[in-house]
């Protein structure tokens, strides 16, 4: 099993920066993509960001130059820096790991999510 933490959310105002954090514990071997995802009331789940086992990034495309991802894979911790934050930032964020990427056992974890809300 593979527990999830995420962190860091919360309310800000418009042009603010928050940093969310998610952790991963339990059975943590062969993790590959991290990512960030969001789902606001009404609307499909959207990818943010994410970056590989490699270190290779991909974002949103309202996201970037904005947001950044990163990893520390010490700590199994996948972070993601916000900066500029508009209001249709607010959002539901959600954490992602897959594990035994490009393998017949690939399985997807999800944590339990986190509240962004940008307003003045």
């Amino acid at each position: 099993q593979v527990h999830l933490v995420e962190s860091g959310g919360g309310w800000v105002r418009p042009g603010g920066s928050l940093r969310l954090s998610c952790a991963a514990s339990g059975s943590i071997s062969s993790i590959g993509t991290m990512a960030w995802y969001r789902q606001a009331p009404g609307n499909q789940r959207e990818l943010v960001a994410a970056i590989n086992s490699g270190g290779d990034k991909d974002y949103g495309d309202s996201v970037k130059g904005r947001f950044t991802i990163s990893r520390d894979n010490t700590k199994n911790t996948v972070y993601l820096q916000m900066n500029s934050l508009k209001p249709e930032d607010t959002s539901f964020y959600l954490c992602n790991i897959v594990r035994f990427e490009n393998s017949p056992w690939k399985t997807s974890y999800w944590g339990q999510g986190t509240q962004v809300t940008v307003s003045s």
